[in-house]
């Protein structure tokens, strides 16, 4: 077992008060991958999550970046578990296990149409870094008959604030910039 250094952990609370971000002063993944585990069964890339759910009040792992954002079960206290689970997550990243398989590879086929560009560079310029601060991610879905359909996912998911986000920041801001843009709706993952 070896051991790298030490690694520093702090959290951060998010609009969803069921979910919890812990970030690293370590990468943990590669820029651009989001992994969003909705259960154990999905996490069968990544070593990490599949500890992660170990935990049974445990029913989200999202790993992007710097940082994992949890969602715990509601009858439990984030003041009864974040302690515990913050010093899981430090021991396993200072003893260098595997958090992502790498043989894994992440689908990365890019829409075509002008449209599609467009409204994924909004997103990207405007929305995410306030989504990926909060402790989640949003993803382009599609686009058709002015209707754009993104995922939500991480600490988004099943956030109750992340239905007035979506109409009152992001369906505005794309409606601005894109006047094509009737409506955006969430695509469940």
């Amino acid at each position: 077992m070896k051991m790298s250094k030490n690694v520093n952990i702090y959290l951060e609370a998010n609009p969803n008060p069921n979910s919890l971000k812990f970030v690293t002063d370590k990468i943990l993944i590669d820029d651009g991958i989001i992994k969003d585990y909705p259960d154990v069964e999905s996490a069968i890339d990544s070593p990490l999550a599949i500890s992660l759910f170990e935990f049974k009040y445990i029913k989200r792992v999202f790993i992007m970046s710097n940082f994992i954002t949890l969602t715990k079960n509601e009858d439990i206290s984030w003041d009864d578990i974040k302690i515990e689970l913050r010093d899981f997550i430090k021991k396993y990243i200072e003893e260098e296990k595997t958090i992502l398989n790498k043989s894994i590879t992440e689908d990365n086929s890019t829409p075509h149409g002008d449209l599609d560009k467009k409204i994924i560079e909004v997103l990207e310029e405007y929305i995410k870094p306030a989504v990926e601060q909060d402790g989640g991610a949003i993803q382009f879905e599609s686009y058709n008959n002015g209707i754009v359909k993104v995922s939500l996912q991480g600490a988004c998911s099943g956030c109750p604030s992340s239905m007035i986000t979506l109409k009152a920041g992001i369906e505005k801001l794309l409606k601005r910039f894109i006047p094509e843009v009737n409506e955006v709706v969430a695509q469940e993952i």
